[in-house]
């Protein structure tokens, strides 16, 4: 049953359109003329004999037929009473009228079953006049049947035999009648059903439309994420480096040249190997493929646990002593995804340690492997990071997510500081971070 809080309705009355106002005055106009002429026509043609009711009679019952239509989705129940009414008068009054007053009678029992709010004083209202009119139409059958046979009107059925033409015109009738109350009231049914069911497909589609709009925005949102989480860990990592390495050729560029030259060198290669990764990046980003999206987590593609070690030596280069183990074997090889995500955490975890572990600090990257999990784990001495947690640790964080693992992060009780991931080696749906 509709709510008549919803768009179809408003106010408990029918929310109708321009259109259909416009369309309902035109049917009620061109019903009225339309009445008209077969009242004149009727008239003419002498349809009740002399017991045909004054012409006058039968204007009135054409407006009162008519008028009413132009408001028929407005107040459907109301207008169907006045119709069916006004029909049964002028049939008993004998108005020299009959089709304009068929048609109307289907229509206003198809508008109540196609436009009222209140299915169930629609059902009452439409099976009262119904059988109204049924009932009606058996005491005329009745009265005609048991009529005189001397008061029997000239070329009226005869009613002798066991089918006789009086109750074959009967039956046909019936069978008419039948016809036309059961099509008003299952096309208005049919109508109101569709109605229903076309307003419930827009509805869906508005709905299907604003998740679009939010899947939309929830993708270029996370789109904006990732390519930042890339570029600060491509930017952060090489800028560290050579802000430490540009600070260690200064205090020894007056009494060490030979070093200074070495470190100024890997200055101008971190300096590249920046740019070549930047330029990876936004090639990745910018290439068109219909069929897989670029994806900034895979860029570059050069990267991975084999890439570990060449961290290790350039954190030894910058100056901070860093070793390196593998534990286990891999049972099977972890996806290009997952060991993008993995070296850039030990990346990340390695510029920290530079940044805020101090002169002395010391690091371990240990990668160990068992039979469904890959664990990274970074630990450094020195001083503990202190401030809010940065960009970097939120990167790390979602690395991890987006890889279907966990992370753990914090100062240790004996001084420094530990950064462990794990990630399960066998790929599994995760949530696109």
């Amino acid at each position: 049953m509709p709510n008549v809080g919803s768009p179809l309705y408003r106010g408990g009355m029918p929310n109708l359109t321009r259109a259909q106002w416009r369309s309902d005055i035109v049917l009620a106009a061109v019903l009225f003329v339309g009445g008209l002429l077969s009242a004149v026509l009727s008239a003419v043609a002498g349809i009740y004999g002399d017991q045909q009711a004054e012409f006058v009679l039968a204007v009135a019952y054409v407006a009162v037929l008519s008028i009413p239509l132009a408001f028929r989705r407005r107040w459907p129940s109301i207008v169907a009473v006045i119709v069916s009414a006004a029909y049964f008068f002028a049939v008993t009054l004998r108005v020299p009228e009959v089709y304009a007053g068929n048609i109307a009678m289907f229509i206003a029992i198809y508008t109540v079953g196609a436009w009222s709010t209140n299915r169930r004083r629609a059902t009452i209202v439409r099976a009262a006049i119904i059988l109204g009119m049924f009932a009606w139409l058996f005491v005329v059958m009745f009265q005609d049947a048991t009529m005189p046979v001397d008061q029997v009107p000239e070329g009226f059925p005869s009613r002798t035999g066991a089918f006789s033409p009086f109750v074959a015109s009967q039956l046909l009738g019936l069978a008419l009648n039948a016809l036309f109350f059961g099509g008003a009231y299952f096309f208005g049914e049919r109508s109101h059903q569709q109605r229903l069911q076309r307003l419930a497909l827009e509805e869906r589609t508005a709905e299907l439309e604003a998740e679009r709009e939010i899947t939309a925005a929830q993708a270029v949102a996370l789109d904006r994420v990732r390519i930042a989480r890339e570029l600060h860990d491509v930017v952060a990592h090489h800028v560290s480096l050579m802000g430490v390495q540009a600070g260690v050729a200064r205090s020894v560029m007056d009494r060490d040249p030979d070093t200074s030259r070495e470190v100024l060198s890997g200055i101008e290669e971190s300096a590249r190997t920046s740019l070549r990764e930047l330029r990876q990046l936004l090639e990745t980003l910018r290439t068109p493929d219909a069929d897989d999206e670029p994806n900034v987590d895979t860029a570059p593609t050069t990267h991975g646990l084999a890439s570990i070690p060449s961290l290790v030596e350039a954190a030894c280069a910058a100056g901070l002593p860093t070793t390196f183990a593998v534990i286990g074997e891999p049972a099977t090889e972890p996806s290009p995804v997952v060991q993008v995500n993995l070296f850039r955490i030990a990346q990340e975890a390695l510029t920290n340690a530079r940044r805020h572990a101090g002169p002395d600090a010391t690091a371990d990257v240990r990668v160990r492997f068992d039979d469904s999990t890959v664990e990274l784990e970074v630990t450094n001495t020195g001083r503990r990071a202190s401030g809010a947690p940065g960009l970097g640790q939120r990167g790390m964080r979602e690395r991890a997510a987006v890889s279907g693992g966990s992370i753990e992060m914090g100062p240790r009780t004996r001084g420094g500081y530990l950064v462990r991931v794990r990630v399960p080696l066998a790929e599994a749906e995760v949530a696109h971070v």
